[in-house]
């Protein structure tokens, strides 16, 4: 019988569920949430966490036997019936077959989105004689943070908007304290954010230059400085990125993050 899985709950913070952290990281910002959904099993070798509407994120331990794997899978299925998800996020082991049984259950179809490759950097590897400097964002940028998160938005996902349609995100993102720009000649040439901040771990996100600025490396300064700051706080830092995205990995790896498993993104419509 499944349990309730809350914010800081131990299983977060012992084996075996810290030998997938790093992919599975998101597990520690959505139980956090109010509206939160989330189970575990006594055990904890099954944790899974969603909000209505977004996507559910599903660990599974590695070692459980395929007949404990498939009942614990129509068990969560069984508790997911009522809520209304947009995809899954997991190992394909156990992605696609919760895809499969929650969307056979609601009449919904399902497709493959994303392979979302997971890093984690023990030590930054900095550029080095990198023109311009780190600027932390505040209200004055909001509209530039907006133009930058819909070029994201093009870029990262396909999907094309206008920045007024980020303004909200950008405020948000702001408020938070965790985007930042690196800035050249007085003009921001890239952005990132720190998204979130775990008890062993901080994640970056939302990292863009736009197409006039890029092939100088200022996202990999920006990121190099970003990761340096959550080092001082004795936090690793680390991020997801389109595993089919080659430029991007390279840059990752160039910088000292290292591969941390993959998780597979599907969508439900």
């Amino acid at each position: 019988m499944l349990e309730k899985l809350g914010a800081g709950d131990d299983v977060l913070h012992q084996m075996p569920f810290l030998k997938d952290e790093v992919p599975y990281n998101l597990l520690h910002l959505i139980t956090g949430m109010e509206q939160a959904e989330a189970w575990k099993t006594p055990d904890g070798r099954m944790l899974f966490a969603a909000t209505p509407g977004h996507n559910g994120w599903l660990w599974l331990s590695e070692d459980l036997t395929e007949e404990r794997r498939e009942a614990l899978l129509l068990e969560l299925v069984e508790h997911c019936k009522d809520m209304d998800l947009s995809g899954i996020c997991g190992a394909s082991r156990a992605a696609e077959p919760f895809a499969k049984l929650y969307c056979g259950s609601k009449r919904l179809k399902h497709k493959a989105y994303m392979n979302m490759q997971a890093y984690v950097c023990p030590k930054v590897l900095k550029p080095v004689k990198m023109k311009g400097e780190l600027l932390k964002a505040d209200p004055r940028h909001r509209e530039v943070a907006a133009e930058f998160l819909a070029g994201f938005s093009e870029s990262a996902y396909g999907s094309a908007v206008v920045p007024a349609s980020q303004l909200a995100t950008a405020e948000g993102m702001i408020m938070k304290g965790g985007l930042y720009f690196w800035v050249v000649d007085e003009l921001p040439a890239a952005m990132a954010n720190i998204a979130h901040r775990s008890p062993r771990h901080g994640r970056i996100n939302a990292v863009f230059t736009p197409a006039v600025m890029r092939n100088n490396g200022y996202a990999s300064a920006l990121v190099a400085q970003l990761s340096q700051l959550l080092q001082e706080e004795n936090l690793e830092p680390m991020l997801y990125a389109d595993k089919s995205d080659a430029a991007s990995n390279k840059v990752y790896k160039k910088l000292g993050f290292i591969e941390s498993g993959v998780v597979a993104e599907i969508r439900f419509s």
